[in-house]
């Protein structure tokens, strides 16, 4: 098989491979609803728009020395659209799309696949299951905000993009990125050597006050990157409690009615904190009531949120994808949730505080290097390296910002979007968070094992954020 044919997939990518468990897969979940969308207008709207990414062709497949993209030859979009006829309530389609969350992939075609309701209550359901290692969420937004323009009469304009062996490119440009690191802080410390106003040089006094900077500045970044490797290792691992028990592999979810935008605005501008920090107290708020249910002792409870960071704006050209390519760019720092905090206000002020500490850190820019190092790990040691980056996280908690405006797919008007994401190790609660035209949805995915009724913890959250709007 050439190289056109064939080629490695980036560690980056891979790691969402070796982290898939059959209890846990690595699938990320995406449903719209979407206005008088028919089965023939969705065909016609893949076939053109959404395979014209290339990648959506190929599969992953095991060979030495890793996992590599393989084009499907006998790719047919018939194994990736399934249409629904029924006529779903809105109770009967929560159980419907569970169901689809829980109907695993088949590993010999492309793993993705497009399930279509047309006659759903409230408008047509359209879901998509997609395996992490083709993309992250941003990435998918982006796919979506290209091929879904601002107006039913607007055609897409610039979409999709081909599938290229960038590896050896990728690696050399991470190597070249640590040498850049290092060689500015020399240059920072040290500068070029210049000249005096007579043109001579500096002394020997002078070039050595020079290597002493340059010393000095080495030194404090070597320990700043010790420091805050050891800051996240020893941060300590989560209580025992309802929410960390062994997985039984089934899941179920839920999702809220559209709230406004402009409520959680409000409250943010009020109280002097960020949306995003407002969205994480409602979660805590919701954590703090299974623990209560659960008789844990709220005092001496440490819990966490593991929450993905995109960084992408650090990443240097070689690295950073272009603009419309699939990948998965982004860290994770774990939010500790004060389920302690006795008040809405007192809950907030404190998640303030940890996002701001948190965002001060490298801790994403290490978890997305030892995330991309999972498919690295000889396989009887990859468990255990993730248990010590699982086990520090009781739910994973994404917040993904859509549109500002309303988009139409084939034409037809989109009028929820909601996406769910997976839960590596032993993690068995999602929260996803997305914004779209003007509105927030909470989706709630749990297993089994941690969560009865995600419909409940739902309901917390969306307690939480009327006991701010009422203070």
């Amino acid at each position: 098989m050439n190289q056109e044919d064939s080629h490695l997939l980036l560690p980056v990518d891979s790691a969402w491979l070796a982290l898939e468990r059959p209890e846990n897969p690595m699938t990320i979940t995406v449903m719209m609803r979407v206005e008088g969308l028919t089965a023939s207008r969705l065909r016609e709207f893949l076939e053109i728009y959404w395979l014209a990414w290339a990648r959506f062709r190929y599969l992953p497949v095991r060979r030495a020395p890793g996992w590599w993209w393989q084009e499907d030859t006998v790719f047919d979009l018939r194994h990736h659209l399934k249409v629904a006829p029924e006529p779903f309530t809105n109770t009967e389609l929560q159980q419907w799309v569970s169901a689809r969350l829980n109907q695993p992939l088949p590993p010999y075609r492309p793993l993705w696949k497009f399930w279509l309701a047309p006659h759903a209550e409230g408008g047509a359901a359209l879901i998509l299951r997609m395996h992490h290692c083709y993309a992250d969420g941003l990435s998918l937004l982006s796919v979506f905000e290209r091929i879904c323009p601002p107006s039913p009469r607007q055609l897409p304009a610039i979409y999709g993009c081909p599938e290229q062996a960038d590896l050896q490119r990728w690696t050399m440009a991470a190597g070249g990125w640590l040498k850049d690191l290092i060689g500015e802080e020399v240059a920072a410390a040290s500068g070029s050597r210049t000249g005096n106003a007579d043109g001579e040089t500096e002394g020997a006094s002078g070039s050595l006050e020079s290597a002493g900077r340059v010393l000095e500045r080495v030194a404090h970044s070597g320990l700043k990157l010790v420091n805050e490797v050891s800051q996240f290792l020893v941060e300590p691992e989560d209580s025992p409690s309802a929410l960390k028990r062994p997985l039984l592999g089934r899941r179920q979810c839920c999702w809220s009615a559209p709230v406004a935008l402009d409520r959680f605005q409000q409250i943010a501008t009020t109280t002097g904190v960020t949306i995003n920090d407002v969205l994480l107290s409602c979660v805590a708020a919701a954590v703090r009531k299974q623990l209560a249910a659960g008789q844990s002792d709220l005092d001496e409870a440490v819990l966490h949120a593991a929450v993905p960071v995109d960084i992408r704006g650090q990443l240097p050209a070689g690295i950073k994808p272009d603009p419309g390519a699939l990948g998965n760019c982004f860290g994770t720092v774990f939010v500790p949730l004060p389920v302690d905090g006795a008040s809405p206000l007192e809950r907030l002020y404190r998640i303030k505080h940890e996002t701001r500490r948190l965002k001060k850190s490298w801790q994403p820019g290490i978890a997305w290097g030892l995330t991309a190092s999972a498919s690295l790990v000889p396989e009887p040691w990859r468990q255990p390296v993730a248990d010590v980056f699982y086990r520090k996280a009781s739910a994973v908690v994404s917040n993904v910002p859509g549109s500002r405006e309303q988009r139409y797919l084939a034409g037809c008007r989109i009028t929820e979007q909601m996406f769910w994401v997976p839960q590596a190790g032993d993690i068995g609660l999602g929260v996803s968070i997305v914004s779209y035209a003007g509105q927030v949805q909470f989706g709630i995915v749990a297993d089994e094992a941690v969560l009865d009724s995600p419909s409940q913890f739902l309901a917390d959250c969306l307690e939480e954020l009327d006991a701010f709007s009422g203070s």
